[in-house]
């Protein structure tokens, strides 16, 4: 089954509390929350992955 990533916002300005990142198998297996922004407000410095 292909990888996801939750990930959160934590700028205090955004919206969007989480998403989640649905990967396909063709994913490299180094992509990270880093190569990601956030939809509403456009940054990618405040993004956390969510670890469970």
């Amino acid at each position: 089954m292909p990888a996801t990533l939750e990930v959160v916002c934590e700028n205090e300005d955004c919206t969007l509390d989480m998403f989640e990142l649905h990967y396909t198998y063709d994913m490299p297996d180094d992509v990270g929350v880093s190569d990601f922004e956030c939809p509403y407000c456009d940054t990618t410095e405040e993004l956390r992955e969510v670890e469970l």
